[in-house]
């Protein structure tokens, strides 16, 4: 039986994705993914490769991109990218074909298909997990990792609160409600958060249809497949996948709110690789907003590290 790719709609100009024109990239069995490129692909840098979390889409890398490009000069050449199921890639055929295995395969077709010899990976969440499961299989594509939120040990807390937000979230009518229901949840993860800036991270995620009733940028068969996991599982530690990113300079992030990542696997990460770069976010929780010089400037410094001893080596 074949299975086909289902093309995804999203709302034209949609606010979240105005400053994100993207060219789509074909990927295996028809499926194509969105891309977007800043700076240039020369070879004079090497490229950051961004991938969000595990429902989002690039959105949550614009002001970073923003910030960064701004810190290093204007040509730091980043890839922003939206993963089959998120934002403006298709959705996957079948509920079994979403895995960190399958976005990481996809990954790397991204970046051959960019022609990017070796580049830094940025992954928050499970696009952290991605990247783990990317230094696996082509340790040589990857020069550097930053790890944001996220770790070989996922907190099951974190996604059975994802799933019931976004379920409350969704079963919501009227404009109004949606705006007061997102601007109490996203309030614990970012205190002191003007509301107009609230109103702006539920652009990244959803939109409001003429119904007034939340519409995700994402596949909803993601959540499904969380339908199983309860508060108190306790999931499998992938040690051996956090092991592969020994490939190369390894950097860790984690926003002092967030769910997502326990402070005791961020603290054993930190242990094992010694010489990692070790920050955590202040006073926000999962995605962080990105968007502040002091961690900008350390992701800056990271990447800038790596990138200009190996000039030479860039494809």
């Amino acid at each position: 039986m074949l299975f086909m790719p289902r093309p995804r709609t999203v709302p034209a100009e949609h606010p979240a994705f105005a400053d994100l024109p993207v060219t789509h990239v074909a990927l295996g069995s028809g499926l194509r993914a969105a891309v977007h490129v800043s700076g240039h692909l020369t070879g004079r840098r090497l490229p950051i490769v961004c991938i969000p979390g595990y429902q989002r889409n690039m959105s949550d890398f614009l002001a970073f991109a923003t910030h960064l490009r701004r810190a290093g000069g204007g040509d730091w050449p980043i890839v922003l990218i939206d993963l089959p199921g998120r934002g403006r890639a298709d959705d996957r055929a079948r509920i079994q074909d979403y895995s960190s295995l399958a976005d990481a395969r996809d990954v790397a077709s991204i970046i051959t298909a960019l022609n990017i010899g070796r580049a830094i990976i940025l992954g928050q969440g499970h696009g952290g997990q991605v990247s783990m499961a990317l230094a696996t299989d082509h340790p040589l594509l990857i020069a550097g990792t930053v790890l944001l939120d996220s770790g070989p040990v996922t907190d099951s807390r974190g996604i059975v609160r994802l799933r019931n937000n976004l379920e409350h979230i969704e079963a919501l009518r009227g404009a109004k409600n949606v705006t007061s229901g997102f601007r109490r949840l996203l309030g614990g993860d970012y205190p002191g958060l003007p509301e107009v800036q609230l109103d702006a991270l539920i652009g990244r995620t959803h939109y409001v249809d003429k119904r007034g009733r939340a519409r995700p940028l994402y596949d909803q068969r993601l959540i499904k497949a969380l339908a199983k996991i309860n508060f108190d599982d306790v999931l499998m530690a992938q040690w051996p996948m956090f092991d592969a990113l020994t490939c190369a300079p390894l950097m860790l992030l984690r926003t002092q709110l967030t769910d997502q990542l326990r402070r005791e696997t961020f603290d054993q990460m930190a242990r094992r690789r010694p010489d990692a770069v070790a920050l955590t976010i202040a006073g926000q929780g999962s995605p962080a907003l990105f968007d502040q010089r002091e961690e900008i400037d350390a992701v800056l410094d990271f990447v800038t590290r790596i990138s200009e001893p190996n000039k030479s080596r860039v494809a």
